[in-house]
């Protein structure tokens, strides 16, 4: 059986403002996305059925894996009914607001989308995935991007490709919760697109998630003060759990991976104006398509 393998990368929210509320209980946000090189790993095969395996015990493989759900949304979207075998290499934190479940999703559109060979465009895949996650157009359209609305006004931008300390301090963050939260900030004026990117790491931008996460989960209020004396300075991406800090440079980041306190875990990893996943995409499934090809002609050759 030939697989072919495609990264599901993760991200950090360098700030994430919460800029009002709709009608229909969706909150309108500002926050900029930075790609990481570093994410999880799905492996297609062609199948009768469809099947989703994961490394990991804890991970569902039912259909409330957003990997299925994508999936099905294909199906349902073309009217295919083609199967696959799907294998999870888990590594971003669940609940970590680091974007795995999201990206796991865009990475299964992108994939399936070849696999099947249903030939269905971008802006199509991204307007399926938004369907599934606000975070999800991001990775299928694989920029940094500045996003607005409910994270499906994409600009795509260009960030420098700094060093960054993301730590998971061993919870799981409910978004639905954070959001619920009665004293989250919802009226933070609207921001223009800064001339300089580098001023959203060192001015007034912020994750307005931080203090409802902090009073929820004192935990991740441990997290950023351990990190801010470390580095001098921290972040918490998306709605939590994980921290982030800009590193000056990758080896700072390893010494201090080695001084984490029980029950933390992290990784050290550089943002990338380009989604590993799109640096890949074309050269990988011309490779899988030639496999599949070359076994055809020998099958024929019998």
């Amino acid at each position: 059986m030939t697989m072919f393998t495609l990264p599901a990368p993760g991200k950090l929210n360098l700030f994430l403002h919460i800029t009002g509320r709709r009608p229909d209980g969706y909150h309108e946000l500002q926050t900029l996305f930075a790609l990481l090189d570093q994410g999880d790993t799905l492996h297609f095969a062609a199948a009768d059925t469809l099947t989703l395996e994961c490394d990991q015990a804890e991970v569902p493989t039912d259909h409330s894996n957003l990997i299925l759900r994508a999936a099905r949304l294909l199906h349902t979207h073309t009217g295919c009914q083609q199967g696959a075998r799907i294998v999870l290499e888990k590594h971003l934190p669940m609940g970590g607001g680091v974007g795995g479940g999201s990206s796991d999703a865009a990475t299964a559109l992108l994939g399936l989308n070849a696999l099947w060979g249903l030939n269905l465009s971008e802006d199509t895949l991204a307007e399926l995935g938004l369907s599934l996650g606000a975070d999800v157009p991001v990775f299928v359209r694989g920029k940094s991007a500045w996003a607005e609305g409910v994270g499906e006004r994409i600009t795509p931008v260009s960030l420098p490709n700094d060093a960054f300390l993301v730590i998971h301090p061993g919870i799981h963050v409910s978004t639905a919760r954070i959001f619920g939260d009665r004293q989250l900030t919802r009226d933070t004026p609207v921001s223009k697109l800064p001339a300089s990117l580098e001023v959203v790491l060192t001015r007034d931008f912020r994750n307005d998630c931080e203090a409802a996460a902090i009073r929820q989960f004192p935990e991740i209020g441990k997290l950023l003060h351990w990190l801010k004396q470390h580095t001098g300075n921290a972040r918490m991406t998306g709605t939590g759990a994980c921290c982030f800090a800009r590193l000056a440079e990758v080896q700072q980041g390893q010494h201090l991976l080695q001084q984490l306190p029980q029950h933390w875990t992290g990784f050290v990893a550089r943002s990338c104006n380009t989604s590993p996943l799109h640096q890949i995409l074309g050269e990988t499934l011309a490779k899988f398509r030639e496999t599949q090809n070359s076994g055809k002609s020998a099958q024929i050759g019998k």
